[in-house]
């Protein structure tokens, strides 16, 4: 099966429109062949298809609309994890309060920096190899302070919010991996260029009827398609997730002072 996550944005926009537009065209010409003879049966068609094709544009943009949110409001929880997870770890004895707050550090711009620049699938993958990795050295020091001082304040405080920090980089990564089914989006591409076509043969059986309203319903669903589109790719076209919150985390770690 034709899966569309694996072609670009651009793709998919210069064959989508190239697709909507031929359509129109084809509908157009065999509705002049045809002639009038059946154009109140059409019309109906024509009205019921444009009807599904709304119908499957609202449910499929709340489907895109709902995982942009969460990946959101993902970023939003592991920065505040990782800002709480340092804080707790200023309050570690040396030498493991330096070397835990320079791991952190390190962290944290992994995290940021993948989300920051377009990436293919062996660049995350190589970014989440390192964040696991810092998250493995971040353990060891847990446990080695475990080892020799389980009080609950500040070692129990300080592995709690690292193992949330590590629990909600899983939570991101599932929020990252969460897409519309390509399925779903082949099904609105292939209602929409079916609406397209019936819309162009309905302007075609009526030679007093012109084709610009035709175009416009064709152009203005196929932009609502690359908008869904758009929203299930965050940082791959024009709309993005806000990395404000690890930016901000980013910043407040690195002006913790020395001492």
């Amino acid at each position: 099966m034709l899966d569309l996550y694996n072609y670009s944005l651009l793709t998919i926009f210069l064959v989508g429109l190239a697709a909507i537009l031929a359509a129109i065209e084809f509908g157009h010409w065999l509705g002049v062949r045809a002639g009038g003879e059946t154009a109140g049966n059409v019309s109906t068609l024509e009205g019921a298809v444009i009807g599904l094709l709304a119908l499957i544009l609202g449910f499929t943009f709340a489907m895109g609309l709902s995982r942009f949110e969460t990946r959101r409001d993902a970023i939003l929880t592991e920065a505040n994890a990782i800002g709480t997870t340092a804080l707790r770890a200023r309050l570690l004895p040396e030498p493991r309060r330096k070397e835990v707050l320079g791991l952190l550090r390190d962290y944290v711009n992994v995290r940021l920096d993948i989300t920051q620049r377009p990436g293919t699938r062996d660049d995350l993958a190589a970014a989440i190899e390192k964040s696991n990795a810092l998250q493995e050295k971040l353990w060891q020091q847990a446990m080695a302070m475990a080892a020799t001082d389980n009080a609950m304040v500040p070692t129990g405080l300080f592995i709690q919010t690292l193992n949330e920090t590590i629990d909600n980089q899983a939570k991101r990564l599932a929020a990252l991996r969460n897409r519309v089914p390509n399925i779903v989006l082949l099904a609105l591409f292939g209602i929409a260029i079916v609406a397209s076509a019936f819309a162009g043969y309905a302007s075609g059986l009526d030679a007093r009827r012109s084709r610009v309203p035709v175009y416009v319903m064709g152009l203005l669903a196929f932009g609502v398609i690359m908008l869904i589109l758009d929203l299930d790719r965050p940082g791959a076209g024009f709309i993005e997730v806000s990395q404000q919150p690890m930016i901000d985390a980013a910043a407040s770690i690195a002006a913790f002072p020395a001492n």
